[in-house]
């Protein structure tokens, strides 16, 4: 389901006031119908790129910024029973990094999604990856919001303060939030942070590389993450042997499941062959499909290929409406498919083909009880084909869409930056 025929550039909310339509700065997220119907032709999104209301951080009341705070619902659940939108910060490029920081809306640990709304309706693989292209780690250090990525490469950190090839040609970012970070854990990811951009251009690709393909994670269940240690060893400058590859939410996660380890004190613990306690993941790996549809159950869990069946599962549409949803999200689309990127776009076309049973997983786990039944056959059948349990950059939002008092949610969704 799509909205509008035309994908134009959003500039600041078509040039910030020009028109009446832009509401004077507010220190909170708002609702305006106006705007909403605006934005909605600009994003031009899919409903089941939007998120479920139960995703969303507490968030203070009193948010200290000039950007526009947006609470943007998307109109293909206006009928519905559930509430799906997104929050959008709409904000100027220029000065970015500080008013992120000074506002709180990005803090320390903070994931970074580079959002991708022209892969909406571009086939299957686009649209079960949400739009979502790359994970970055934010942290807040002299006032101002340094990311770090990788590739640990010009392109996508730079000087390390968001305007870096990548963060400068990209408009729109999620902000997804780990829950209960302490003040001593995100000190100590300023401090790891600190340490690897200091040294990228040394350490990368000789003892940092990128791994491409994002089906082979290094995490391996019941196993010490002997991959994190070498991370933090090469951040001390120990230089051990060999070369330690992860794809950007793999870095990601390996920094996160950081937080505990303080590397001014913990050096002799990198040292020695055992695993340093202090690590611990932040999220856990997810299995190809999860089990909290239908039953919402504290103790369910999400998979990586839950995305979009999640957000049509909070809409709590009906029959034909859900049916109509699901054949959006499987349709093949060589038009949309021409506006991804050539690695993407090579990857979704191979992908097209091996969607049809997931479609029927999709339709049966949201149908009546025979279908029910099947559905999950199919699924026990996904998880176990040999598909590694990962953390794809599309997981981290995934994690946010589980009940708030779930065992398994360890994320929350802040917000949606919308750059002009």
């Amino acid at each position: 389901m799509r909205l509008g025929k035309l994908r134009l550039p959003l500039i600041l909310l078509f040039v910030a006031g020009s028109a009446g339509l832009v509401p004077a700065a507010a220190n909170e997220f708002t609702f305006d119908e106006k705007i909403n119907e605006q934005l909605a032709r600009k994003l031009h999104i899919p409903v089941f790129f939007a998120v479920p209301a139960s995703a969303r951080a507490k968030l203070p009341k009193d948010i200290q910024t000039t950007d526009r705070l947006i609470d943007f619902k998307h109109p293909d659940a206006k009928d519905a029973a559930g509430d799906v939108g997104l929050r959008l910060i709409v904000a100027r490029r220029s000065g970015l990094a500080n008013r992120l920081a000074e506002s709180g809306l990005v803090q320390t640990g903070d994931l970074l999604l580079s959002f991708r709304t022209e892969w909406g309706d571009a086939g299957a693989y686009p649209n079960i990856q949400l739009g979502i292209s790359h994970t970055g780690l934010a942290y807040v250090k002299d006032g101002k919001v340094h990311n770090i990525d990788n590739p640990l490469s010009g392109e996508y950190v730079g000087r390390g303060d968001l305007t870096s090839d990548h963060y400068r040609t990209l408009d729109y970012i999620h902000i997804i939030r780990p829950r209960d970070l302490t003040e001593t854990q995100r000190a100590n990811l300023v401090a790891w942070a600190t340490r690897l951009n200091a040294i990228a251009s040394r350490v990368y690709p000789s003892q940092i590389s990128f791994n491409q393909d994002y089906n082979k994670p290094k995490y391996r269940p019941y196993h010490a993450l002997g991959f994190v240690q070498h991370l933090g060893q090469i951040a001390l400058g120990q230089n051990p042997p060999g070369n330690v590859d992860m794809f950007c939410s793999e870095f990601a996660w390996s920094m996160l499941a950081l937080r505990n380890c303080d590397p001014a004190t913990s050096e002799d613990a990198f040292k020695g062959r055992r695993v340093p306690s202090c690590i611990k993941p932040a999220m856990s790996p997810m299995r190809a499909t999860g089990s909290v549809v239908p039953s919402h159950f504290p103790w369910s869990y999400s998979g990586l290929a839950d995305g979009p069946l999640l957000v049509i599962d909070a809409l709590q549409l009906p029959d034909d409406k859900r049916k109509e949803v699901i054949d959006s999200v499987f349709a093949e689309n060589p038009e949309g498919l021409s506006k991804m990127s050539v690695g993407h776009r090579q990857v979704a076309t191979e992908m097209q083909p091996r969607f049809a049973r997931l479609k029927t997983y999709y339709s049966g786990i949201t149908g009546h009880f025979w279908e029910r039944w099947w559905a999950r056959l199919l699924s026990t059948a996904f998880n176990h084909a040999g598909i590694k349990r990962n953390y794809s950059p599309t997981s981290y939002l995934i994690n946010t869409m589980l009940p708030p008092s779930n065992r398994y949610r360890t994320m929350d969704y802040v917000a949606t930056v919308v750059i002009e």
